[in-house]
């Protein structure tokens, strides 16, 4: 059931008696007590949304943007390279920095209209902490009117060649680095075409995103021409932005539908609030508290540390550092419909074998149609392959081109080719078959599958697949999927 305005004015009441204060805190204490008071009624859902406001807040106070550096007009102009002649294009990589690693995770919070969304950002804008001296709030799409206005006037000033986006990006991080969207959206192919190197290059001055809008990033932009170009883009929403519905779910569980998607990175402050989420709202809402279980196949035991009703939990080592095979997971999926798996690691050529172990486990519970919640080191794409390795896989010439003394532009290059690669590996698997990153074809379709498995299961009609949350579902479609279940298990006995 979707939070009505009366839902929204509960959370603005617990708010807005905070606006005076510039070190506001919103703590679930404060909440706790008005509820026993009786001034908002109880709602999980809102408590999950309070949660995320909080975390985001408190990383603030103890966040220090660095000085934004304007990128040189000389290194906006296109330089031709090495690779840069291979590809058929010339690079400006090389005017946008990395990503801080410091850079707190923003916000994206998307609802229906009334839901509340705007009113929550412009409080969370009002109450920012002391020591963020500069911020901006705008709505979206006279934000990116305001952009093309500033584009349009560098390529007047310098040429059509020039690369304006980190020029741009620049002068607005300067004056804000907490930065408020109201409203995101991309309807034009003109915002598409520059919306993940311009959002790409504020976050690497350390800019800090919150953001509201009516859709999911998945859903931004959907028919719209050209919408590949746009992908990336989507990718950096949901890599370096917490995605929080506003909506309650259908109220057919006792506990509510997590704001949050299932899979969280890095392993931050907020992993282990992540994982806790998703075992209350996925195990037995009667009797929450894990308690730990043993299994049995051909004789061996298996431990499952944290269970809750048909909802396992398990770290990394304790489910994927210990010798077990596609029989042990297989049987785990007799005995649970749900998995959280926290605190995975990123893995490299040197755990292959700890990644093959994951990918077989990953299979199994796409096959069985459980759900799957992850805590990760790194994003899914990042999780069987390394930058690095891809970097060393590119070869020898490349490598000498890039690290030559004239070779910057070289390297910008490499960096595009890269970042190519890594944003869509499931589908780059063909060009990857044959690189000194696995040890053949059968090895890196099988890491393919997996990431399209993986992302498969993130999705939300994943997710409440048998929970009898779909807006049409109910009972009906827990009870098919509730077959589809059992006929796949009898399949694999």
């Amino acid at each position: 059931m979707r939070p009505s305005q009366t839902s929204a004015a509960d959370i603005g009441t617990l708010l807005s008696s905070n606006q005076q204060s510039t070190t506001v805190e919103w703590r679930t204490a404060e909440y706790d007590r008005r509820v026993d008071a009786g001034l908002i009624r109880n709602d999980e859902h809102q408590r999950g949304i309070i949660q995320s406001l909080q975390h985001l807040h408190d990383e603030l106070r103890h966040y220090h943007a660095r000085p934004v550096v304007h990128p040189t007009l000389e290194s906006l102009k296109p330089k031709k390279s090495f690779l840069g002649s291979l590809f058929g294009k010339s690079s400006h990589k090389s005017a946008i920095s990395e990503i801080p690693s410091d850079l707190p995770r923003g916000l994206y919070l998307y609802g229906d209209v009334g839901s509340g969304k705007t009113m929550l950002m412009d409080l969370f804008y009002d109450t920012l902490p002391s020591n963020v001296t500069s911020k901006t709030r705008i709505h979206f799409h006279n934000f990116m009117q305001d952009v093309h206005r500033r584009l349009h006037r560098m390529k007047l000033e310098h040429g059509n060649d020039i690369d304006a986006v980190p020029f741009v990006a620049a002068d607005i991080a300067s004056k804000g680095n907490v930065l408020c969207f109201d409203e995101f959206q991309c309807t034009d192919v003109a915002d598409a075409m520059i919306l993940r190197r311009l959002l790409e290059a504020l976050m690497s001055h350390g800019v800090v995103l919150v953001t509201t809008s009516n859709r999911h990033p998945d859903e931004l932009y959907k028919n719209g021409i050209q919408r590949d170009s746009f992908i990336p883009a989507i990718n950096l929403l949901k890599a370096r932005l917490h995605v929080v519905n506003i909506d309650s779910a259908t109220d057919y569980r006792k506990i509510p539908r997590p704001p949050s998607g299932v899979y969280h990175t890095p392993l931050d402050a907020h992993a282990a609030s992540h994982a806790e989420k998703w075992f209350r709202f996925l195990g037995d809402p009667d009797e929450p508290e894990p308690h730990p279980e043993v299994q049995h196949v051909w004789g061996r035991e298996i431990k499952v540390p944290r269970v809750s009703g048909r909802c396992a939990w398990f770290t990394f080592d304790e489910l994927i550092g210990k010798p077990t095979s596609a029989a042990d997971y297989i049987e785990l999926m007799r005995s649970y419909d749900a998995f959280i798996v926290t605190e995975v690691p990123g893995m490299t050529y040197r755990q292959r074998d700890l990644a093959r172990r994951f990918i077989t486990f990953v299979d199994a519970v796409y096959e069985s149609h459980a759900k799957l919640v992850l805590t990760t080191a790194k994003p899914l794409t990042e999780l069987f392959v390394s930058r690095e390795e891809i970097q060393e896989s590119m070869g020898k010439g490349a490598m000498d081109a890039a690290t030559s003394p004239e070779g910057a532009a070289d390297k910008a290059g490499l960096d595009d080719r890269i970042e190519h690669l890594m944003e869509d590996l499931e589908h780059n698997a063909e060009q990857l078959k044959n690189s000194s990153l696995f040890t053949g074809e059968e090895e890196a379709f099988a890491f393919a599958r997996a990431l399209s498995r993986l992302s498969e299961m993130g999705s939300r009609e994943w997710v409440e697949r048998g929970l009898g949350l779909e807006k049409d579902g109910g009972k009906k479609e827990r009870d098919d999927w509730a077959k589809t279940r059992s006929r796949q298990m009898e399949d694999s006995m």
